[in-house]
């Protein structure tokens, strides 16, 4: 897979899953990552595990992003990935890459050695990446990773780190330009993506992340930078045309934002497809907090949040929403 000239919407637990994917591919994003996937509940095969790596017919390009620190076992689970000899495998279309997670900075993640901590430990990335390549490489599924910029100010060792995984079997590496420490925030240091890409090299590809809410972000992140590809995570929340937006600001077209009736016919569409894939107590549970961020900023939205967060059917928020923002929608749009 050609990995740059892509706008790719970020893994995020909890958001990023199928029916988002689908969303916001059909509004331009050129590949989509899954919620992270523990490489060890699916070598345990646990059902609730392989549900997370589900890829629907129309999602262009998909990739499946594990997490652990064991190399046998992380290869492993790329493995089962890649043949798709699970239970509860769904792909409807093969995985176009297999993504290890070196940048999570949640606790719980880290406290057993995954996510960020790994950036702590380059011999033991390294080893992770050159395992999991190779169980990949006869599958032709290419193998990425996702790192931060390092641990904490005193440790920004992201160049060093992509200089070895490139050099240990990874095909494209993401960057997300904070420490582990950072979180996420203050704004994201450019100059780390920029320095990571000079130590790679012209030819290896280099994706992008941090605080891209707008087409001139993207444009401004790959002149700055150099990398060849931009990824948008928490942006792409509230806005799934965002990767159409990026796509004019690189050709230099015109963009028209969405419209308020748009915003809402998208929440709508979130919530049934939420439904269709969970059951409508589970989809509709999921998907109240998830429909509000493509209403904020709305006049009324906190009101109108409110009562979404009390409704239990998919009509309580369709009444909720049409009545708050469509009423004045011209007729037959």
């Amino acid at each position: 897979m050609d990995f740059k000239n892509k706008f790719i919407l970020a893994p995020m637990a909890g958001f990023t899953d199928v029916s988002m994917r689908r969303i916001c591919s059909s509004l331009g994003a050129d590949m989509t990552v899954t919620e992270m996937v523990s490489a060890k509940a699916m070598c345990y095969h646990d059902k609730k595990t392989a549900a997370l790596t589900r890829i629907s017919s129309e999602e262009k390009a998909a990739s499946v992003q594990l997490f652990g620190h064991e190399p046998d076992i992380v290869a492993e689970a790329a493995q089962m990935i890649a043949e798709g000899n699970f239970d509860g495998c769904s792909f409807e279309n093969p995985p176009a890459a297999v993504d290890i997670n070196m940048g999570c900075p949640m606790k719980k993640i880290v406290s057993v050695g995954d996510g960020s901590a790994l950036m702590q430990n380059v011999p033991l990335a390294a080893e992770i990446v050159k395992k999991t390549s190779r169980a990949l490489e006869k599958y032709g599924i290419p193998l990425t990773v996702k790192i931060r910029s390092g641990w904490d100010n005193n440790s920004v060792n992201a160049p060093y780190l992509a200089s070895v995984l490139a050099d240990s079997g990874a095909a494209c590496i993401t960057v997300h330009a904070r420490t582990r420490e950072q979180m996420y925030s203050p704004p994201a240091d450019l100059s780390v993506i920029k320095a990571v890409k000079d130590a790679v090299g012209e030819n290896f590809p280099i994706v992008g992340n941090g605080d891209v809410s707008s087409g001139t972000d993207a444009v401004s992140m790959m002149e700055k930078t150099g990398c060849d590809s931009v990824m948008v995570g928490r942006c792409a929340l509230g806005n799934f045309w965002i990767f159409s937006e990026i796509k004019a600001a690189v050709n230099k077209e015109s963009f028209s934002a969405p419209s308020v009736f748009q915003r809402v016919d998208a929440a709508l569409l979130l919530i049934r497809d939420m439904i269709e894939e969970k059951g409508e107590r589970r989809g509709v549970s999921e998907a109240r907090g998830r429909a509000a961020h493509l209403i904020k900023g709305l006049r009324g939205a906190a009101s109108v949040r409110d009562r979404i967060n009390r409704a239990i059917t998919y009509s309580e928020i369709e009444t909720i929403l049409s009545e708050a923002f469509l009423k004045d929608a011209p007729s037959g749009g």
